[in-house]
């Protein structure tokens, strides 16, 4: 049987569109209210979870975040603060436009206080993880694939580096690992009772809206990442999808997650995170639309080689570290969806150091790095190319000989 189309008719998708928009119009009014409450005093006192702390010469450059801000500011370098610390602070809301609030800002601090070590279940695991290594560069990746914990900047440049950034950045991979243990935690449990109390229900899909709802709480445990909260939307439509037979791995059900997660979150339009996200899930689509009939043996190594060929005119347009080393990207990412449950597994049972010595290596390996970046002419171009490949194979020709010119202007 065939699978369904979520939108069929020009009604449904101006319905779906109308949804969208008030929502999106409700919360872009509410993001604007939390703004006047800001600029309302010229100097705004509140108390915020620490994300993020960049070392400075003479002072530290902190990323803030509560349930009506996030931005960075300024304090001086001999406090002991760390990550998941919560500050009370005073700063500047003059000379912040409702633009730079919403994607984002830097303001100066005033005064600041009472810096809390609060015991939240997220600090409790950030610390044991770090009680497991020696290393800081360890504790961070770790902090990083597990909570989300943004790492330093030097430390992201070594991935940026390698040309392994997406597998850092807590994802659609991530997520199906996290889910699949979920389920196989909740499965045997669950079918105890299911088989004394309600056998008349489908046990895996029971268990299945189980496991989403603890991956929401761990949604809500990483504050919200975009790329991890665009997986989660997209496993939660499949699970709708797939109990009503409409197709899940299509560009619309990726459109409307992008709108969804844009109409609830406006000042997601602005989260790099989120953009690379969906076009790398575009990417995967467009390839799963065109190389689907190729040998699975074949069709694994390949997918890994072109996402990462198709992907890089986008990436290089915002960063353009380049590195003969990030070639070997495909092989880290083959080589990651081992690594990964590995280290979930050994982080169980109390190995989480069993390999830190190897990655401490990679981590050190230095290597030659220059740069190459993606002019906005051909961002533009190749953007709106990848998009009408969809509907004409001439057009995909057309992406895949841009990609191929690119890559070899980037490494030859």
């Amino acid at each position: 049987m065939d699978s369904l189309q979520l939108i069929s008719t020009k009604k449904q998708l101006a319905s779906f569109l109308f949804i969208i928009l008030s929502i999106f119009t409700f919360n872009l009014f509410y993001e604007y209210f939390k703004y006047k409450d800001f600029k309302k005093e010229e100097v705004y006192l509140d108390t915020y979870e620490v994300l993020n702390i960049y070392e400075k010469k003479d002072f530290l450059v902190i990323k803030l975040q509560n349930d009506k801000l996030e931005f960075f500011t300024s304090i001086n370098k001999e406090e002991k603060l760390e990550k998941l610390d919560f500050i009370t602070i005073a700063v500047l809301s003059k000379g912040v436009s409702f633009y730079d609030f919403l994607k984002g800002f830097y303001t100066k601090s005033i005064f600041y206080e009472n810096i809390q070590k609060v015991n939240s279940f997220k600090k409790e695991v950030f610390n044991h993880i770090n009680s497991l290594h020696k290393e800081e560069k360890i504790k961070e990746l770790f902090n990083a694939l597990f909570l989300a914990i943004p790492i330093s900047k030097e430390n992201r440049e070594i991935y940026t580096d390698f040309g392994i950034s997406h597998l850092i950045a807590i994802s659609g991979f991530h997520l199906s690992i996290i889910s699949f243990i979920i389920f196989i935690l909740l499965y045997y449990p669950y079918s105890f009772f299911h088989e004394r109390y309600f056998p008349y229900r489908n046990k895996k899909a029971d268990v299945l809206l189980i496991s989403i709802v603890v991956l929401l709480y761990y949604l809500y445990l990483t504050n919200l990442v975009p790329s991890l909260l665009r997986s989660f939307i997209m496993f939660s439509l499949a699970f709708l999808y797939l109990r009503s037979n409409i197709k899940v791995f299509s560009f619309e059900s990726l459109a409307i997650t992008l709108l969804i997660i844009i109409s609830l979150f406006p000042k997601y339009l602005f989260s790099i995170s989120l953009w690379f996200s969906i076009m790398g899930v575009f990417y995967i689509f467009l390839y799963i639309h065109y190389f689907k009939t190729l040998p699975k043996i074949l069709s694994i190594i390949f997918f890994n080689f072109w996402i990462f060929f198709v992907f890089n005119p986008i990436v290089h347009f915002f960063f353009p570290n380049t590195s003969y080393e990030q070639l070997l990207s495909p092989f880290f990412t083959i080589f990651f969806t081992i690594f990964y449950p590995l280290q979930i597994l050994l982080h169980l049972i109390g190995f989480a150091d069993f390999l830190d010595k190897y990655i401490l290596l990679f981590l050190n390996y230095k290597m030659s790095v220059y740069e190459v970046s993606t002019t906005l002419y051909f961002f533009v171009i190749y953007v709106a190319i990848s998009f009408f490949s969809i509907f004409s194979k001439k057009i995909f020709i057309l992406l895949n000989i841009l990609l191929i010119i690119f890559n070899i202007t980037m490494f030859f």
